[in-house]
């Protein structure tokens, strides 16, 4: 069992404090992951809710898992007794998750990131998408990706909307799910290799997507910005869902009417809701990856 070297910069958290910090992000997130667990074991789909548990990694026990974050000792903590995806180091005082033990071949991704989080931030805002990614899902096509949930309005109609309002979508990741006779609707055609250049602050799945960001260096992140990048793509899928062609009202939600101009101005305010919404917890996981970034640059 190591001491903390006196040459090295890690943090005592007190017993009665991570304790208390632990059980207040499980008791936070447990409902959501409770419901998911639940309606998987009677095998009921929920076409907004599961997004976040299918198209994310983060399974419902794995949510659930908290961590200070790096460099933080866990007074009197046993490394047998915690959860995390890697393995602490045990010292005298307690436990800790050294910024040392983040793997050297990712450090990578932490600078492509780091490039991504800040453009895509400071990008100025595209507010007249108006979330038609999920009308260019389903345009003049048969098959229907939610094909469990019917959709609210014919396919000539959403066809008529798509031409009409036409398509300014940034987002790649939705950009890709678009039907073949949508694609070339598109105001610019996306690639893989040109998202840090188009995503920006304003679009719904830019927000969902910094819950992705905070996963990708789970344990070397506190756990409570995880929960607010969870809980804010929560809110983003309701509303992406909200505003698509589908009938959401079963799953008690109200439809934001894009096609009509009363639609469009309710999405405007939901979307820059979201945005402001979303910059304190890009700003969190900017400083997380930050900090990781120069650490590690320092112990090489």
């Amino acid at each position: 069992m190591n001491s903390v070297p006196s040459t090295f910069e890690y943090r005592l958290l007190p017993e009665s404090a991570w304790e208390e910090r632990r059980q207040q992000y499980q008791d936070d997130l447990r409902p959501y992951a409770d419901e998911r667990l639940v309606r998987m074991a009677s095998q009921v789909k929920h076409p907004i809710n599961d997004f976040l548990f299918e198209y994310y990694p983060l399974r419902p026990g794995q949510l659930l898992r908290w961590s200070p974050g790096p460099d933080v000792i866990l007074a009197n903590a046993q490394r047998k007794k915690t959860d995390w995806p890697v393995e602490g180091e045990q010292l005298e005082e307690g436990v800790v998750i050294s910024t040392s033990g983040f793997p050297d071949h990712r450090v990578d991704y932490l600078d492509w990131a780091l490039d991504y989080l800040r453009a895509t931030g400071e990008r100025t805002p595209n507010w007249n998408c108006f979330g038609l990614h999920e009308w260019a899902m389903v345009y003049r096509t048969q098959e229907i990706r939610h094909a469990s949930t019917p959709l609210r309005l014919t396919s000539s109609e959403i066809a008529a909307v798509v031409e009409d309002l036409g398509l300014r979508c940034t987002h790649y990741d939705a950009y890709r799910f678009f039907t073949p006779e949508s694609l070339p609707k598109n105001r610019i055609a996306l690639t893989r290799q040109t998202t840090v250049e188009n995503d920006q602050p304003a679009c719904v799945h830019v927000c969902m997507d910094l819950y992705k960001f905070s996963q990708k260096i789970i344990p070397w992140i506190e756990s409570e910005i995880v929960r607010d990048s969870f809980l804010l793509a929560w809110e983003a899928r309701q509303i992406d869902m909200r505003a698509s062609p589908y009938d959401v009202k079963k799953f008690g939600l109200e439809p934001i009417p894009i096609e009509t101009r009363n639609g469009r101005e309710e999405y405007l305010i939901h979307q820059k809701r979201l945005s402001q919404m979303a910059e304190p917890v890009r700003q969190k996981i900017l400083a997380a990856y930050r900090y990781l970034q120069e650490r590690k640059s320092r112990q090489r």
